[in-house]
């Protein structure tokens, strides 16, 4: 039964982010520098008639890399496919995806390091060459295949860089890192979703929905939703800034954008560590999270505001976290 209601909730969340999702570079908010390499790269392709470069796409997640590559075909003028690393589990299945691909197509892999490494390698061929090396039929009766495909552009997506092998990094002629937003552009992605989705909301209001946004469009966009909720149970006509800081509050997202896993993470590295060094396994095991989700979602922006740092030993609780957290600081414990 919470696997249905999983998937459903999961599929109206696809289905929002789909309605408010911008369609052209113009439209997208943020990343300036990003888009203004990407707006040259994209008009030389269309230029010289051939397909934009292999790119990569990476960055912690929420931050639009999705939007991007929909936006890059769209921008192009091609059709794009998607699929993701953990649906390639055959070299049968990366046949299919490029086989089903039109010259000048896009086809978008999302957490690319999660290929496996020989179907990685088949993918190798594919960018360089444009034609797919497979092995048909098993032991004596197995041999060679080689089949031409149309040109096309590949875009990777990923959360961790670093899990990328070095061959595979090298063949894309394209790499973009997405950093968080600022404030301001948040509030401005704020105020666009409640444009598209008509709900007027106050600038005060957008600020402060971007203020504890964690600096992530996809984090804005989800507390815009639930915000909107407060406000029409209310009576109210329009998202301010007071049923946005009652709503927010009642969330239990603080003023940086915390939330009761951040508080649980801070909390045991300060009670159960004595504000560390210590291990991410030890961490994750400490409040029942798995390591690759306080790695991807957490850590990232907990380092980024300074309240978390990595040294060689572990993790340690930063002064400012102390503060934050109301807790007194003894510099003597670290």
């Amino acid at each position: 039964m919470n696997e249905e209601l999983d998937k459903k909730q999961k599929k109206e969340e696809e289905s929002y982010e789909k309605t408010i999702r911008p369609l052209t570079l113009d439209e997208y908010v943020g990343q300036s520098e990003v888009k203004e390499n990407l707006a040259i790269f994209i008009k030389a392709a269309i230029m010289r008639d051939e397909p934009l470069d292999h790119t990569l796409l990476y960055g912690p997640p929420g931050l639009g890399k999705t939007t991007l590559a929909n936006i890059i075909a769209n921008e192009l003028g091609s059709n794009i496919k998607t699929s993701s690393g953990p649906a390639i589990e055959k070299a049968g299945d990366l046949a299919a995806l490029l086989s089903s691909l039109e010259p000048g197509d896009v086809l978008f892999i999302d957490e690319i390091h999660r290929i496996p490494r020989f179907i990685e390698e088949i993918l190798y061929s594919a960018m360089e060459d444009f034609t797919l090396d497979i092995i048909i039929g098993t032991d004596a009766t197995s041999h060679s295949v080689k089949i031409d495909l149309p040109p096309f552009t590949l875009i990777g997506a990923t959360t961790r860089a670093g899990d990328l092998t070095s061959p595979l990094r090298d063949r894309f002629g394209i790499i973009n890192k997405l950093n968080y937003y600022t404030e301001e552009e948040l509030r401005d992605i704020a105020k666009r979703t409640g444009r598209v989705l008509g709900v007027s909301i106050t600038e005060d209001a957008a600020l402060e929905l971007a203020r504890r946004s964690r600096g992530t469009p996809r984090i804005v966009n989800r507390l815009f939703r639930r915000v909107r909720d407060f406000a029409l149970v209310s009576g109210k006509s329009e998202i301010d800034e007071e049923i946005t800081k009652y709503a927010l509050d009642k969330l239990k997202v603080d003023s940086l954008g915390l939330d009761q896993t951040d508080y649980n993470l801070l909390k045991s590295i300060i009670e159960k560590f004595n504000g560390g060094p210590v291990g991410i396994e030890a961490i994750a095991s400490s409040i029942g999270e798995e390591q690759t989700t306080i790695e991807d979602v957490y850590e990232p922006y907990l380092l980024q505001t300074g309240l978390l740092k990595r040294t060689a030993r572990g993790r340690m609780v930063t002064k400012k976290a102390y503060d934050h957290l109301g807790i007194p600081y003894n510099d003597k414990m670290q």
